[in-house]
């Protein structure tokens, strides 16, 4: 049995996104055999626009991402939380990835989600509103492998996540489930 693929989506652009750390810090627990990559283009993806979802006009971006979860094993879908919802990339993402419908490179995908934000609520309703829009996208959302981290400005100030052994155990956890999902290992509720 190859590497199982796990691809990473990450609903902050910014540079210096916490989020972007927890992706970095699950891929350092990943054991040999499982390869966590980042999706590096929800920047370049424009709105989701059927009349550009075409055969002859698919925008380069969308394509990439499109192969990219094909190719996957299975979603880690990191999102903070902005106005009380899930970022419009990461939303976006998620339409691109769902189209053909019914046919999406998305459908019958492992996912879990990661939530995480400044505040105690630790981003759960972006989390929810993620697990619903994965959801009905066809993605088969695996609930045991989701996680939250709230007051992470306080919590990641001095220090990557990769440096503290609890979100490292939790992170690891959680790829773990999605691992043993997208390998038939486990059976989502």
């Amino acid at each position: 049995m190859g590497k199982t693929r796990i691809l990473a989506l990450v609903g902050s652009l910014r540079a210096a996104s916490i989020n972007r750390t927890l992706a970095e810090a699950v891929a350092s627990t990943a054991p040999d055999d499982v390869q966590v990559t980042v999706f590096e283009g929800l920047g370049e993806l424009p709105f989701y626009n059927e009349d550009t979802d075409t055969p002859d006009s698919v925008p380069e971006s969308a394509l990439a991402l499109r192969a990219a979860v094909a190719e996957s094993d299975g979603l880690l879908v990191l999102t903070p939380e902005y106005n009380g919802t899930l970022p419009a990339v990461l939303k976006n993402a998620i339409d691109w990835a769902s189209r053909p419908y019914g046919a999406g490179s998305i459908k019958g995908k492992p996912t879990a989600v990661v939530s995480a934000s400044i505040s105690p609520n630790a981003a759960q309703w972006a989390h929810a509103d993620a697990v619903k829009s994965l959801g009905v996208a066809g993605g088969r959302v695996v609930e045991s492998a989701h996680l939250h981290f709230g007051s992470i400005g306080e919590r990641f100030a001095q220090t990557h996540p990769r440096e503290d052994a609890e979100a490292l155990t939790q992170l690891s956890a959680t790829l773990r489930e999605l691992v043993e999902s997208a390998r038939g290992e486990f059976v989502a509720v």
